[in-house]
This record gives C-alpha cells, structure tokens and sequence, in this order.
C-alpha cells in the first residue's frame, strides 16, 4: 500500500473513533446521541430486548422481524472475570423500566454459564419493580439442518422442554 492510502486508511480509522459515541437511551454504538433505532417512531417502544454486546444488536436487525427496542450491557455476569452487576448496564436497564411504559423485557443474552446468570439476575430485579412487565427468554433447540446425533445434550434437553405442537 502506498503510504498516501495508509495516511488515508488510518486518517478514517480515527474519523470512526472520533465520531461514535453510545447512545445515551439503550448504549448501542451510534454517531449521534440518540441510536436510529430508539428514534424511531415505528418501533414498538414498550419492547426491549437486552442483549451483552452492540454486534448481538445488528445480529437481530439483521433477522428483519424485531421491531422493539434493545438495551446492550456490555458483557454478563462473570464471577470469574470479576464483572459483577454494578460493572453492567443492568441499573440503566431497570431507570428505563422506571420511567418508560414498558410491557416486556426479552433477556437474549448467551446461552452459556455467564449468560444464564446474567439473564436470571435481571429477571429477579425486574421482578422485584412495582411494574408489571412480562419477562421472556430467546428460545433455544435444535439449530436447523442440524443431525440430531451431533447436538449437545443441553441443547437436546432444551429443545425438548421447548417443544411446540404442530397440530
């Protein structure tokens, strides 16, 4: 590369940096105070779904059928990496609860150890709010053109507690 396009390259990598910020309702990366998203009027603004990071935000835009609103933490609970609640958006999360006419929370964090916790955490602190807010999980199972002989067990276990008619 020749140095005026390396000059170029890193003059728009500081450009980026310089000019995203979060944005102040829900912490996703945005170039303005207030996210599109949050903007937007067409959204269903009584509907977050939480998830740990900005990339899980363009994950679920990226599916085309959400319409609510998101909440990023930054990270999950993680006792071993000594995150704890307070080093997450978490008390953010339950201000917006507080002040906003909220109907559902979806908690999409990881289905791992850490995410689980994490999810059960802001669903006990949900729960203790004098809101009646119904609280949902993403579902989880079997990833489809899978081979059932190669699924994990827990995915397995879920899949089957997760089940729905077809009828």
């Amino acid at each position: 590369m020749k140095r005026e396009e390396s000059e170029e390259l890193a003059s728009a990598a500081i450009g980026i940096k310089d000019n995203l910020m979060t944005c102040k309702n829900c912490f996703n990366i945005s170039e303005e105070k207030i996210c599109g998203i949050c903007r937007d009027e067409n959204r269903d603004h009584t509907m977050i779904c939480v998830v740990e990071e900005p990339l899980n935000v363009l994950a679920i835009e990226r599916s085309r059928i959400y319409r609510g609103i998101f909440h990023v933490l930054y990270g999950v609970i993680s006792p071993v990496h000594a995150i704890g609640p307070e080093d997450l958006k978490i008390s953010e999360l339950i201000e917006r609860i507080n002040h906003n006419d909220i109907k559902e929370i979806i908690l999409a964090t990881n289905p791992n150890l850490e995410g689980e916790a994490t999810a059960a955490y802001i669903r006990d602190t949900v729960s203790e709010t004098d809101k009646n807010i119904e609280i949902s999980r993403l579902a989880r199972g079997l990833p489809s053109g899978s081979d059932i002989e190669y699924v994990d067990d827990s995915t397995l276990v879920h899949a089957l507690n997760s089940r729905s008619s077809i009828k």
